[in-house]
């Protein structure tokens, strides 16, 4: 379905009121769904730990009009396939066995520091090791490049994971408009470096909804922050399961849970028949550009007008696609509203998510939550990314997010199918009329300030 230049309007109108209106507190309506904003004191902002900082090298890289230089003389790769569906297999797993067989998972990421032999093989170094690199991806769930030069460029990086056979895909969000490219020809896409969201922490997830997962990723630092900070974090879901405490997942495993992903304000003065048309309207047009299963509720966190969208239950344990192995799949760490309101967190109230359980729709009690941090932080690696370094990524296996940073920043980040498996890559191409709503919604992110804050108490 194509969207209307109406219902266009009607998105972005909403959103940036939603972004930039001062949000007040006010006592909760009556609804099945309680509220998430319980206390009307701002909880204490803490920045949260990682289990293991690798130190700074201080390796240089190139000056930008250098590292995004594209390769002409190869062919444009726009056309690259849609995101795969999300492989679920969750039935009937038995808890402790499935952590005992996490625990036995070796060490996410794998690091592999290049020599200066390595460096002068360039692209072959890649091709020579494919099979190897591929297998240990699969082991390890992480490998993290260290100090090749090949990377540093756009080019190279692209030189990089043809080496390896992988194939291009969009990211699972790309309708959303929330996704920019950094070179369209080449795949690769703009990591989260905008000035105005430098001073949010991104929590740990996977980039996957439960529509669509992208099978692997490609993390590269053309230029790391300039002013300090900006980590990129790593995680190994495997671990992260051994380590939650196995009544809690039982919870959460029979319970199940449903994320909120977006919130649009409406004066709750409106008349019922008017909002009513309004979440039709968002329902029909606006939310299937979001390529996700979503339900358009009103009030799910007790805020007066607030037009919610929730994605379907799923269940946030997983078995790996290829090897089996139980794993902590989900993005709660990143998305449950008690976890980012108690850290740095700089996104526009529209963007602000909430976990849920699925079964009463009430958000995550607290103490949950704190389980979940506790688990995920004491296993995340705050990588020193520094230009030419690559993360590559299972994604049905590790989670990542971003630390706060200062100064400027570029990262990217190319997502790839699956190459050895038809039936679960698809046969989707990308659907390019999306383009200018994506250009849309990048230009508005745009127009927040540097180091923007939202008021989200």
């Amino acid at each position: 379905m194509r969207i209307t230049a109406t219902a266009t309007a009607l998105l972005l109108t909403l959103a940036s009121a939603s972004a930039f209106a001062p949000i007040s507190l006010r006592t909760p309506l009556s609804t099945r769904l309680a509220s998430t904003v319980e206390k009307p004191a701002t909880p204490e902002r803490i920045a949260p730990d990682s289990g293991y900082e690798p130190e700074w090298e201080g390796r240089e890289g190139l000056e930008p009009e250098e590292f995004m230089k594209s390769d002409m003389s190869k062919p444009d790769i726009a056309g690259m396939w849609e995101c795969p569906l999300t492989l679920w297999d969750t039935s009937e797993i038995d808890i402790r066995k499935a952590q005992k067989e996490a625990a036995k998972m070796p060490h996410c990421p794998l690091e592999l520091r290049a020599s200066a032999a390595d460096n002068a093989l360039g692209a072959e170094y890649f091709s020579k090791n494919q099979k190897k690199i591929r297998a240990e991806l699969l082991k390890y769930g992480a490998i993290w490049f260290r100090g090749f030069d090949l990377m540093k460029s756009v080019s190279g990086n692209r030189e990089m994971h043809e080496a390896l056979g992988l194939d291009p895909c969009l990211d699972p969000l790309h309708s959303s408009g929330l996704r920019k490219f950094a070179s369209e020809r080449d795949a690769l896409y703009e990591e989260v470096n905008k000035p105005s969201l430098r001073g949010h922490y991104i929590g740990l997830h996977s980039e996957s909804t439960a529509k669509r997962t992208a099978a692997y990723a490609a993390f590269v630092c053309f230029k790391k922050a300039t002013e300090g900070g900006g980590r990129f974090l790593v995680a190994d879901g495997a671990a992260i399961l051994a380590e939650l405490d196995p009544k809690f997942l039982e919870k959460m495993y029979n319970r199940q849970i449903r994320i909120s992903v977006s919130n649009l304000d409406i004066p709750p003065g409106f008349p019922d028949v008017v909002k009513e048309g309004i979440k039709g309207l968002v329902a029909g047009a606006v939310a299937p550009k979001f390529d996700m299963d979503l339900e358009m509720i009103y009030e799910s966190d007790g805020k007066p007008g607030r037009l919610q969208a929730v994605e379907t239950a799923e269940t946030p344990i997983n078995r790996h696609p290829i090897t089996g192995v139980p794993v902590w799949f989900n993005n709660a760490h990143n998305h449950a509203r008690k976890l980012r309101d108690r850290r740095p967190c700089g996104v526009p109230e529209v963007g602000m998510t909430e976990v849920f359980y699925a079964d009463t729709m009430q958000p995550l009690e607290l103490e949950d939550c704190q389980e979940i941090k506790r688990a995920s932080e004491k296993h995340i690696t705050a990588l020193s990314m520094e230009p030419g370094d690559v993360l590559l990524v299972d994604n049905y296996r590790a989670l990542h997010g971003r630390d706060v940073f200062q100064g400027d920043r570029f990262h990217a980040v190319t997502w790839f199918t699956w190459d050895q498996n038809e039936a679960w890559r698809g046969d989707e191409r990308r659907i390019v009329e999306k383009n200018a709503f994506n250009q849309a919604i990048n230009q508005m992110m745009d127009w927040l300030p540097k180091d923007f804050e939202s008021d989200q108490s």
